[in-house]
C-alpha cells in the first residue's frame, strides 16, 4: 500500500467535497484541527493544489469570521485557458511563474514541445537582462505576445 503524506490527503478530502459541489467554503482552524496539524499546512495545500492552473478560484476572507471558498473553474476550451494565464501575468512576471505558465500550456497540448522551447528561450533571465533592466516586465509583454497569438488559433 502507498503512503501519503498529509498535503495529499488533506487535498483529497477537500476534492472529496468539490466533487458534488461547485465551492466549498472552509476555516482553516477547523481543518487544521480536523487532519492536527499546522494552519499553514492548510495554505500550502490551497496554494499549491487549488490554484487556477489547476482548474480552481481561491477566495478568502481573515480574521474571527475569515474562511477561505475554493470554487471550481469551468474551462470552455483553450481561449479560457489562455486569458486566465494572460490574467495571471499581469504587468510583470518571473523567470520561475513564466516556466510555469509554458510548461502547463504544454502539459494541457495547446502548444507542443518546440514551441515551449522557443518561449522559453526568449524569456531567459540572461536574455533579457541583456535588453532591458526591467527583465520581469519584458518577459510579462513577450508572453502575453505570445499569448494573445495562440488565442486566434483556437478562434
Amino acid at each position: 500500500m502507498t503512503q501519503r503524506n498529509m498535503t495529499d490527503i488533506i487535498e483529497a478530502y477537500l476534492k472529496a467535497y468539490l466533487e458534488n459541489q461547485e465551492h466549498l467554503e472552509i476555516k482553516r482552524s477547523d481543518i487544521a484541527n480536523r487532519f492536527d496539524c499546522v494552519p499553514s499546512q492548510i495554505n500550502y495545500v490551497i496554494n499549491t493544489r487549488f490554484t487556477q492552473e489547476h482548474g480552481y478560484l481561491v477566495e478568502s476572507k481573515r480574521g474571527g469570521g475569515g474562511y477561505i471558498r475554493i470554487l471550481k473553474v469551468h474551462l470552455v476550451d483553450e481561449v479560457d485557458e489562455i486569458d486566465q494565464m494572460i490574467d495571471l501575468i499581469g504587468n510583470q512576471i518571473s523567470q520561475r511563474n513564466g516556466i510555469n505558465i509554458i510548461e502547463t500550456l504544454t502539459e494541457r497540448k495547446i502548444i507542443t514541445q518546440r514551441e515551449a522551447a522557443l518561449i522559453l528561450s526568449v524569456i531567459e533571465k540572461a536574455v533579457l537582462q541583456t535588453i532591458t533592466e526591467e527583465e520581469q516586465i519584458a518577459r510579462a509583454q513577450l508572453l502575453k505576445t505570445f499569448l494573445y497569438q495562440l488565442r486566434y488559433t483556437y478562434e
